[in-house]
C-alpha cells in the first residue's frame, strides 16, 4: 500500500484524471486477474472522490494530508473487495469504505480515552434502541430505555454520549443556499448576561415591527430549522422571495439590537 501514498499538499484537484464506466469496468476486471498497473491506475483516477470525502472531515483537529493517506486506505480497500457481479457502481461501494475508514482513524487517535465497557454498554444500548423503535414505531425515551435495560437514565445518557463523535464549533447547523450559520453562532457568552436584558428588548421591539409572514419565515428557518426551499412550498412563493424576506427581516433586527432602529422602520 506503502506506493500508493499520496501528498495531499499542492495537489491540483483539476488535473486529477477521471474514468468513464466502462474504463472503470475494464480496469476493475484487470484487477481481479492481478493486474497491478490496472490497481494503480484506479487508485489515482479515484482520488477525486477521496478529496470530496475529505469535506466532511474539515476542523476535525487532524491535518488533512494525514486524513487523505487514511482515505486511500480506505480506496485500495474497496478496489480489492469489490465485485462486479453486484450490479452497483464503483462509488456506491466505495464511499462508505472510505469514510469507514476515516472514521476508525479519528476514533482510534481521539485523545479522549473511552473504556472499552462504555463503548460495549453504548452498542447494546443502541441495540435496545433499535429493538423499541421496530417494536413501537417511535423513538423510546431515556427513561424506557433504562427501564427496558435494568440501568439508570444517568448510566444510559453517560454511555450513549460518551461514544458521540465530538462537533466541532466550525460545524454548520444550517448551511443552504444562505450564508451557514455555525455551532459557536449559538453559544452565549455569559460574561455579557448582565446585558442581556437590555438586548431582550431590543429584540422584542424589532420583532414588532415585522410582518406576520416576516416572523412565520424567522420561526420556520431559526426555530424549526427548516430550509428556505422547504418554507417556499409551504408559503407558496419562491426561494429566492424567501431569502430576500428572511435577510430583509434579519437586517431590521440587527438595526434595532446594535441602537441603529432609524433605517430599518417601516412606514
Amino acid at each position: 500500500m506503502s506506493s500508493y501514498k499520496v501528498q495531499l499538499s499542492g495537489v491540483n484537484t483539476y488535473q486529477l484524471a477521471t474514468l468513464s464506466p466502462e474504463e472503470m469496468r475494464g480496469l476493475l476486471l484487470k484487477v481481479k486477474q492481478g493486474d497491478e498497473g490496472a490497481r494503480a491506475q484506479l487508485v489515482e483516477c479515484n482520488l477525486r472522490l477521496v478529496l470530496s470525502i475529505l469535506q466532511r472531515f474539515k476542523n476535525r483537529g487532524e491535518p488533512l494530508d494525514d486524513l487523505f493517506q487514511v482515505g486511500c486506505i480506505g480506496l485500495i480497500k474497496a478496489i480489492d473487495n469489490f465485485q462486479l457481479e453486484q450490479g452497483v457502481n464503483f462509488s456506491t461501494y466505495a464511499v462508505p469504505m472510505i469514510i469507514g475508514e476515516i472514521k476508525r482513524y479519528l476514533r482510534d487517535n481521539n485523545r479522549i480515552h473511552i473504556s472499552r465497557a462504555v463503548k460495549s454498554l453504548a452498542y447494546k444500548i443502541q441495540q435496545t434502541r433499535e429493538k423499541l423503535v421496530k417494536k413501537n414505531h417511535r423513538e423510546p425515551s431515556i427513561s424506557e430505555l433504562a427501564r427496558e435495560m435494568g440501568l439508570s437514565p444517568e448510566e444510559v445518557v453517560f454511555a450513549y454520549n460518551a461514544v458521540q463523535e465530538p462537533v466541532s464549533l466550525h460545524d454548520p447547523i444550517y448551511n443552504d443556499s444562505t450564508d451557514p450559520v455555525y455551532v459557536m453562532d449559538t453559544i452565549s457568552d455569559s460574561s455579557s448576561r448582565c446585558e442581556d436584558w437590555v438586548d431582550n428588548l431590543a429584540l422584542q421591539e424589532a420583532l414588532s415591527k415585522l410582518a406576520p409572514r416576516e416572523k412565520s419565515i424567522l420561526e420556520a428557518r431559526f426555530m424549526k430549522g427548516q430550509t428556505q426551499v422547504e418554507i417556499a412550498r409551504q408559503v407558496g412563493i419562491s426561494q429566492a422571495q424567501v431569502s430576500r424576506i428572511e435577510k430583509a427581516a434579519l437586517k431590521l433586527i440587527r438595526r434595532y439590537c446594535t441602537g441603529d432602529p432609524g433605517r430599518g422602520e417601516r412606514a
